[in-house]
Protein backbone atom coordinates (compact mmCIF):
# COMPACT_ATOMS: atom_id res chain seq x y z
CA UNK A 1 0.00 0.00 0.00
CA UNK A 2 2.89 2.97 0.35
CA UNK A 3 3.75 2.91 -2.98
CA UNK A 4 0.00 3.23 -3.80
CA UNK A 5 0.21 6.26 -1.11
CA UNK A 6 3.69 7.14 -3.37
CA UNK A 7 1.79 7.39 -6.55
CA UNK A 8 -0.97 9.13 -5.37
CA UNK A 9 1.70 11.29 -3.94
CA UNK A 10 2.93 11.88 -7.48
CA UNK A 11 -0.31 12.61 -9.17
CA UNK A 12 -0.82 15.08 -6.16
CA UNK A 13 2.39 17.20 -6.85
CA UNK A 14 1.72 16.32 -10.50
CA UNK A 15 -2.02 18.30 -10.44
CA UNK A 16 -0.84 20.80 -8.41
CA UNK A 17 1.55 21.76 -10.70
CA UNK A 18 -1.20 20.92 -13.78
CA UNK A 19 -4.43 22.87 -12.02
CA UNK A 20 -2.33 25.90 -11.25
CA UNK A 21 -2.34 26.27 -14.97
CA UNK A 22 -5.23 24.80 -16.28
CA UNK A 23 -8.52 26.69 -15.00
CA UNK A 24 -7.01 30.43 -16.35
CA UNK A 25 -5.77 28.66 -19.71
CA UNK A 26 -9.78 29.82 -20.88
CA UNK A 27 -9.74 32.78 -19.99
CA UNK A 28 -5.81 33.47 -20.84
CA UNK A 29 -6.81 31.93 -24.55
CA UNK A 30 -9.72 34.65 -24.68
CA UNK A 31 -7.97 37.66 -22.77
CA UNK A 32 -4.41 37.37 -24.70
CA UNK A 33 -5.87 35.55 -27.94
CA UNK A 34 -9.01 36.30 -28.40
CA UNK A 35 -9.92 32.55 -28.41
CA UNK A 36 -13.25 31.85 -29.34
CA UNK A 37 -15.65 28.84 -27.91
CA UNK A 38 -15.34 26.89 -30.77
CA UNK A 39 -11.46 27.59 -30.87
CA UNK A 40 -10.94 26.31 -27.77
CA UNK A 41 -13.27 23.46 -27.68
CA UNK A 42 -10.61 22.55 -31.21
CA UNK A 43 -7.73 22.98 -28.78
CA UNK A 44 -8.91 20.80 -26.26
CA UNK A 45 -10.39 17.83 -28.13
CA UNK A 46 -6.99 17.89 -30.12
CA UNK A 47 -5.13 17.83 -27.10
CA UNK A 48 -6.79 15.45 -24.70
CA UNK A 49 -7.52 12.50 -27.98
CA UNK A 50 -4.04 12.58 -28.91
CA UNK A 51 -3.43 11.70 -24.98
CA UNK A 52 -5.96 9.23 -24.99
CA UNK A 53 -4.90 7.59 -28.49
CA UNK A 54 -1.18 6.62 -26.94
CA UNK A 55 -2.66 5.29 -24.10
CA UNK A 56 -2.98 2.06 -25.12
CA UNK A 57 0.16 1.86 -26.81
CA UNK A 58 2.06 2.46 -23.30
CA UNK A 59 0.09 0.04 -21.63
CA UNK A 60 0.80 -2.51 -24.46
CA UNK A 61 4.87 -1.65 -23.99
CA UNK A 62 4.14 -1.85 -20.17
CA UNK A 63 2.63 -5.50 -20.57
CA UNK A 64 6.04 -6.07 -23.01
CA UNK A 65 8.83 -5.13 -21.65
CA UNK A 66 7.27 -4.58 -17.66
CA UNK A 67 9.35 -0.73 -17.87
CA UNK A 68 6.57 1.12 -15.72
CA UNK A 69 7.68 3.59 -13.55
CA UNK A 70 10.52 3.97 -16.28
CA UNK A 71 7.50 4.93 -18.81
CA UNK A 72 5.90 6.37 -15.94
CA UNK A 73 8.59 8.91 -15.59
CA UNK A 74 8.80 10.25 -18.59
CA UNK A 75 5.55 10.80 -18.96
CA UNK A 76 5.08 12.90 -15.44
CA UNK A 77 8.44 14.60 -16.79
CA UNK A 78 6.73 15.99 -19.84
CA UNK A 79 4.36 18.26 -17.57
CA UNK A 80 7.53 20.70 -16.93
CA UNK A 81 8.32 21.31 -20.51
CA UNK A 82 4.67 21.90 -21.01
CA UNK A 83 4.55 24.48 -18.67
CA UNK A 84 8.08 26.27 -20.12
CA UNK A 85 6.47 25.62 -24.17
CA UNK A 86 3.24 28.05 -22.33
CA UNK A 87 5.80 30.51 -21.32
CA UNK A 88 7.32 30.62 -24.61
CA UNK A 89 4.41 30.55 -26.73
CA UNK A 90 3.08 33.79 -28.76
CA UNK A 91 -0.10 32.80 -30.63
CA UNK A 92 -3.11 29.82 -29.64
CA UNK A 93 -1.17 27.88 -32.02
CA UNK A 94 1.84 27.57 -29.59
CA UNK A 95 -0.85 27.17 -26.46
CA UNK A 96 -1.91 23.95 -28.82
CA UNK A 97 1.23 22.77 -29.15
CA UNK A 98 2.17 23.04 -25.34
CA UNK A 99 -1.03 20.97 -24.57
CA UNK A 100 -0.07 18.69 -26.81
CA UNK A 101 3.04 18.08 -25.05
CA UNK A 102 1.44 17.75 -22.33
CA UNK A 103 -1.31 15.25 -23.37
CA UNK A 104 1.19 13.15 -24.96
CA UNK A 105 3.03 12.74 -21.21
CA UNK A 106 -0.52 12.04 -19.79
CA UNK A 107 -1.10 9.35 -22.51
CA UNK A 108 2.80 7.86 -21.56
CA UNK A 109 2.11 7.76 -18.03
CA UNK A 110 -1.41 6.47 -17.06
CA UNK A 111 -1.71 3.53 -17.94
CA UNK A 112 1.71 2.03 -16.45
CA UNK A 113 1.01 3.96 -13.56
CA UNK A 114 -2.14 2.43 -13.34
CA UNK A 115 -1.03 -0.94 -13.29
CA UNK A 116 1.68 -0.42 -10.65
CA UNK A 117 -1.49 0.48 -8.54
CA UNK A 118 -2.85 -2.95 -9.52
CA UNK A 119 0.07 -4.59 -8.51
CA UNK A 120 0.51 -2.66 -4.97
CA UNK A 121 -2.55 -4.08 -4.01
CA UNK A 122 -4.77 -7.34 -3.68
CA UNK A 123 -8.07 -8.35 -5.87
CA UNK A 124 -10.12 -7.43 -2.61
CA UNK A 125 -9.24 -4.14 -2.28
CA UNK A 126 -8.61 -2.53 -5.73
CA UNK A 127 -11.68 -0.34 -5.60
CA UNK A 128 -9.65 1.45 -2.00
CA UNK A 129 -6.48 1.48 -3.78
CA UNK A 130 -7.36 3.46 -6.94
CA UNK A 131 -9.93 5.40 -4.86
CA UNK A 132 -7.26 6.29 -2.45
CA UNK A 133 -4.98 7.86 -5.77
CA UNK A 134 -7.64 9.39 -7.15
CA UNK A 135 -8.13 11.44 -3.76
CA UNK A 136 -4.62 12.36 -3.69
CA UNK A 137 -4.79 13.21 -7.28
CA UNK A 138 -7.96 15.30 -6.95
CA UNK A 139 -6.63 17.17 -3.49
CA UNK A 140 -3.55 18.32 -5.76
CA UNK A 141 -5.85 19.92 -8.41
CA UNK A 142 -7.71 21.39 -5.31
CA UNK A 143 -4.63 22.64 -3.51
CA UNK A 144 -3.41 23.94 -7.36
CA UNK A 145 -6.55 25.71 -8.04
CA UNK A 146 -5.79 27.45 -4.67
CA UNK A 147 -2.61 28.78 -5.44
CA UNK A 148 -3.52 30.42 -9.03
CA UNK A 149 -6.75 31.29 -6.61
CA UNK A 150 -4.58 33.28 -4.14
CA UNK A 151 -1.96 34.50 -7.24
CA UNK A 152 -5.03 35.93 -9.13
CA UNK A 153 -5.89 37.42 -6.09
CA UNK A 154 -2.60 39.72 -5.72
CA UNK A 155 -2.56 40.85 -9.08
CA UNK A 156 -6.10 41.79 -10.37
CA UNK A 157 -6.17 43.48 -13.32
CA UNK A 158 -2.81 43.07 -14.24
CA UNK A 159 -2.35 39.47 -13.69
CA UNK A 160 0.99 37.77 -15.31
CA UNK A 161 0.36 34.48 -16.20
CA UNK A 162 3.53 33.92 -17.30
CA UNK A 163 4.91 34.07 -13.98
CA UNK A 164 2.75 31.36 -13.00
CA UNK A 165 3.52 29.04 -15.56
CA UNK A 166 7.23 29.39 -14.29
CA UNK A 167 6.14 28.78 -10.85
CA UNK A 168 3.96 25.72 -11.52
CA UNK A 169 7.20 23.99 -12.40
CA UNK A 170 8.13 23.70 -8.80
CA UNK A 171 5.50 20.70 -7.57
CA UNK A 172 6.33 19.11 -10.85
CA UNK A 173 9.88 18.67 -10.00
CA UNK A 174 8.99 17.42 -6.82
CA UNK A 175 6.49 15.17 -8.13
CA UNK A 176 9.31 13.42 -10.04
CA UNK A 177 11.41 13.01 -7.48
CA UNK A 178 9.28 11.26 -5.85
CA UNK A 179 10.03 8.38 -8.19
CA UNK A 180 13.06 7.65 -6.61
CA UNK A 181 11.47 5.82 -3.56
CA UNK A 182 8.92 4.23 -5.68
CA UNK A 183 9.28 -0.04 -5.44
CA UNK A 184 8.66 -1.41 -9.15
CA UNK A 185 6.91 -4.78 -8.00
CA UNK A 186 7.67 -8.14 -9.58
CA UNK A 187 5.54 -9.69 -12.46
CA UNK A 188 2.05 -9.74 -10.76
CA UNK A 189 -0.83 -8.00 -12.84
CA UNK A 190 0.61 -9.03 -16.39
CA UNK A 191 3.34 -11.99 -17.35
CA UNK A 192 4.90 -13.44 -20.88
CA UNK A 193 5.93 -12.51 -23.65
CA UNK A 194 2.66 -12.18 -25.98
CA UNK A 195 1.56 -11.84 -29.33
CA UNK A 196 0.45 -7.50 -30.06
CA UNK A 197 -2.57 -6.42 -28.59
CA UNK A 198 -4.95 -6.74 -31.70
CA UNK A 199 -4.05 -9.96 -32.08
CA UNK A 200 -6.05 -10.46 -29.23
CA UNK A 201 -9.20 -8.34 -29.00
CA UNK A 202 -11.38 -11.15 -30.17
CA UNK A 203 -10.69 -12.79 -26.89
CA UNK A 204 -11.77 -10.14 -24.90
CA UNK A 205 -14.21 -10.88 -22.30
CA UNK A 206 -17.96 -9.29 -23.54
CA UNK A 207 -18.52 -7.30 -20.94
CA UNK A 208 -15.30 -5.54 -20.97
CA UNK A 209 -16.33 -5.11 -24.94
CA UNK A 210 -19.77 -4.13 -23.82
CA UNK A 211 -18.34 -1.08 -21.18
CA UNK A 212 -15.89 -0.09 -23.71
CA UNK A 213 -18.85 0.87 -26.24
CA UNK A 214 -20.50 2.71 -23.37
CA UNK A 215 -17.63 4.60 -22.23
CA UNK A 216 -17.28 5.75 -26.13
CA UNK A 217 -20.90 6.83 -26.47
CA UNK A 218 -20.88 8.72 -23.06
CA UNK A 219 -17.54 10.67 -23.90
CA UNK A 220 -19.31 12.04 -27.52
CA UNK A 221 -21.49 14.50 -24.89
CA UNK A 222 -18.79 14.97 -22.53
CA UNK A 223 -16.78 17.62 -23.91
CA UNK A 224 -13.96 19.73 -22.17
CA UNK A 225 -14.12 20.99 -18.70
CA UNK A 226 -13.47 24.26 -20.57
CA UNK A 227 -16.51 24.51 -21.53
CA UNK A 228 -17.77 24.59 -17.61
CA UNK A 229 -15.38 27.37 -16.76
CA UNK A 230 -16.82 29.03 -20.19
CA UNK A 231 -20.26 28.40 -18.90
CA UNK A 232 -19.89 30.07 -15.14
CA UNK A 233 -18.47 33.19 -17.04
CA UNK A 234 -21.43 33.11 -19.31
CA UNK A 235 -24.06 33.05 -16.43
CA UNK A 236 -22.20 35.54 -14.60
CA UNK A 237 -19.03 34.33 -12.62
CA UNK A 238 -15.79 36.68 -12.47
CA UNK A 239 -12.33 35.02 -13.72
CA UNK A 240 -12.17 34.32 -10.17
CA UNK A 241 -14.99 33.13 -9.07
CA UNK A 242 -14.56 30.60 -11.91
CA UNK A 243 -11.64 29.26 -10.14
CA UNK A 244 -13.28 29.02 -6.86
CA UNK A 245 -15.80 26.89 -8.53
CA UNK A 246 -13.04 25.07 -9.83
CA UNK A 247 -12.02 24.40 -6.47
CA UNK A 248 -15.11 23.08 -5.56
CA UNK A 249 -15.38 20.44 -7.62
CA UNK A 250 -11.87 19.35 -6.98
CA UNK A 251 -12.64 19.10 -3.39
CA UNK A 252 -15.56 17.51 -3.74
CA UNK A 253 -13.89 14.47 -5.80
CA UNK A 254 -11.10 13.95 -3.47
CA UNK A 255 -13.43 13.69 -0.43
CA UNK A 256 -15.76 11.09 -1.99
CA UNK A 257 -12.83 9.05 -4.01
CA UNK A 258 -11.99 7.03 -1.37
CA UNK A 259 -15.50 6.26 0.45
CA UNK A 260 -16.71 5.42 -2.87
CA UNK A 261 -13.82 3.10 -4.32
CA UNK A 262 -14.11 1.37 -1.06
CA UNK A 263 -17.85 0.66 -1.27
CA UNK A 264 -17.09 -0.42 -5.00
CA UNK A 265 -15.40 -3.19 -3.15
CA UNK A 266 -18.22 -3.93 -1.04
CA UNK A 267 -21.29 -4.00 -3.60
CA UNK A 268 -19.89 -3.92 -6.87
CA UNK A 269 -18.64 -1.34 -9.91
CA UNK A 270 -21.77 -1.43 -11.51
CA UNK A 271 -24.22 0.37 -9.18
CA UNK A 272 -21.62 3.03 -8.70
CA UNK A 273 -20.78 2.85 -12.50
CA UNK A 274 -24.49 3.83 -13.02
CA UNK A 275 -25.13 6.34 -10.54
CA UNK A 276 -22.08 7.94 -11.80
CA UNK A 277 -23.51 8.31 -15.49
CA UNK A 278 -26.76 9.73 -13.73
CA UNK A 279 -25.29 11.82 -11.74
CA UNK A 280 -23.22 13.54 -14.70
CA UNK A 281 -26.73 13.78 -16.50
CA UNK A 282 -27.83 15.87 -13.82
CA UNK A 283 -24.84 17.77 -13.70
CA UNK A 284 -25.23 18.62 -17.47
CA UNK A 285 -28.65 19.47 -17.19
CA UNK A 286 -28.30 22.12 -14.52
CA UNK A 287 -25.56 23.85 -16.61
CA UNK A 288 -28.07 23.78 -19.47
CA UNK A 289 -30.68 25.32 -17.54
CA UNK A 290 -28.88 27.40 -15.13
CA UNK A 291 -29.70 31.05 -14.81
CA UNK A 292 -28.58 31.67 -11.27
CA UNK A 293 -25.20 31.38 -9.88
CA UNK A 294 -26.35 29.17 -7.03
CA UNK A 295 -27.42 26.54 -9.58
CA UNK A 296 -23.84 26.67 -11.23
CA UNK A 297 -22.41 26.28 -7.38
CA UNK A 298 -24.61 23.18 -7.06
CA UNK A 299 -23.39 21.91 -10.86
CA UNK A 300 -20.03 21.70 -9.85
CA UNK A 301 -20.55 19.70 -6.49
CA UNK A 302 -22.46 17.22 -8.00
CA UNK A 303 -19.88 17.07 -11.15
CA UNK A 304 -17.32 16.18 -8.24
CA UNK A 305 -19.44 13.74 -6.92
CA UNK A 306 -19.42 11.99 -10.42
CA UNK A 307 -16.12 12.06 -10.47
CA UNK A 308 -15.24 10.08 -7.78
CA UNK A 309 -18.26 7.66 -8.53
CA UNK A 310 -16.47 7.14 -12.39
CA UNK A 311 -13.19 7.36 -12.35
CA UNK A 312 -11.32 5.05 -9.79
CA UNK A 313 -14.43 2.51 -10.01
CA UNK A 314 -14.08 2.41 -13.47
CA UNK A 315 -10.31 1.61 -13.20
CA UNK A 316 -10.70 -0.89 -10.92
CA UNK A 317 -13.36 -2.53 -13.07
CA UNK A 318 -11.44 -2.93 -16.51
CA UNK A 319 -8.19 -3.75 -14.64
CA UNK A 320 -9.82 -6.92 -12.47
CA UNK A 321 -12.12 -7.94 -15.71
CA UNK A 322 -9.48 -8.39 -18.19
CA UNK A 323 -7.10 -10.62 -19.25
CA UNK A 324 -4.26 -11.07 -16.83
CA UNK A 325 -1.49 -10.45 -19.31
CA UNK A 326 -3.36 -7.59 -21.03
CA UNK A 327 -4.12 -5.49 -18.16
CA UNK A 328 -1.96 -2.54 -18.82
CA UNK A 329 -3.25 -2.52 -22.54
CA UNK A 330 -6.76 -2.84 -21.34
CA UNK A 331 -6.34 0.56 -19.26
CA UNK A 332 -4.44 1.69 -22.22
CA UNK A 333 -7.45 0.86 -24.39
CA UNK A 334 -10.19 1.70 -22.54
CA UNK A 335 -8.57 5.92 -22.45
CA UNK A 336 -7.73 5.36 -26.63
CA UNK A 337 -11.73 4.61 -27.12
CA UNK A 338 -12.84 7.70 -24.99
CA UNK A 339 -9.51 9.62 -26.59
CA UNK A 340 -11.44 8.78 -30.02
CA UNK A 341 -14.13 10.38 -28.62
CA UNK A 342 -13.20 13.08 -27.30
CA UNK A 343 -12.13 15.13 -30.57
CA UNK A 344 -15.35 15.25 -31.83
CA UNK A 345 -16.57 16.17 -28.41
CA UNK A 346 -15.48 18.99 -28.13
CA UNK A 347 -15.80 19.87 -31.64
CA UNK A 348 -19.63 19.32 -31.56
CA UNK A 349 -19.78 21.31 -28.14
CA UNK A 350 -17.86 23.70 -29.71
CA UNK A 351 -20.14 24.26 -32.79
CA UNK A 352 -23.10 23.86 -30.81
CA UNK A 353 -22.32 26.72 -28.47
CA UNK A 354 -21.75 28.92 -31.25
CA UNK A 355 -24.66 28.07 -33.58
CA UNK A 356 -27.64 27.32 -31.09
CA UNK A 357 -26.22 28.81 -27.92
CA UNK A 358 -24.85 27.68 -24.59
CA UNK A 359 -27.60 25.60 -23.26
CA UNK A 360 -27.61 23.35 -26.12
CA UNK A 361 -23.93 21.33 -25.87
CA UNK A 362 -24.85 20.50 -22.00
CA UNK A 363 -28.16 19.62 -23.24
CA UNK A 364 -26.77 17.15 -26.07
CA UNK A 365 -24.24 15.78 -23.01
CA UNK A 366 -26.90 15.13 -20.68
CA UNK A 367 -28.76 12.75 -23.30
CA UNK A 368 -25.51 10.95 -24.04
CA UNK A 369 -25.17 10.30 -20.53
CA UNK A 370 -28.43 8.97 -19.75
CA UNK A 371 -28.14 6.57 -22.77
CA UNK A 372 -25.19 5.28 -21.41
CA UNK A 373 -26.35 5.00 -18.51
CA UNK A 374 -29.38 2.95 -19.87
CA UNK A 375 -27.36 0.28 -21.30
CA UNK A 376 -24.79 -0.06 -18.40
CA UNK A 377 -28.43 -0.83 -16.22
CA UNK A 378 -29.88 -3.15 -18.93
CA UNK A 379 -26.96 -5.26 -20.16
CA UNK A 380 -23.72 -4.94 -18.73
CA UNK A 381 -23.75 -8.43 -16.45
CA UNK A 382 -23.33 -8.18 -12.71
CA UNK A 383 -21.74 -11.18 -12.56
CA UNK A 384 -17.83 -10.24 -12.14
CA UNK A 385 -18.96 -7.37 -10.58
CA UNK A 386 -20.79 -7.57 -7.85
CA UNK A 387 -18.22 -8.15 -5.26
CA UNK A 388 -15.10 -6.86 -6.99
CA UNK A 389 -13.60 -10.42 -6.66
Amino acid sequence: MLNVILLGLVSFFSDISSEMVYPILPLYLTSTFGATPALIGLIEGIAESLACLLKVFSGYYTDRFHRKKRVAFIGYASGVIYKLALVFSGSWVGILGARMVDRIGKGIRTAPRDVMVCESTDKDHMGRAFGIHKALDMAGSAFGILIAYFLLMKTIGDFDYKRLFLLSIIPAIIGLLLFFFIKEKAKVCSTGVREPFWKNMGKLDKQLKLYLFVAFIFTLGNSSNAFLLLRAKNVGFNDISVILLYFVYNITASVFAFPLGRLSDRIGRKKLLVSGYLVFSLVYLLFALANHQTTLITAFILYGLYTALIVGVERAFVTEISPRDLKGTMLGMQSTIVGIALLPASAIAGVLWNVFGARVPFIFGAGMSLGAAFVLQFFLQDKRMETGR
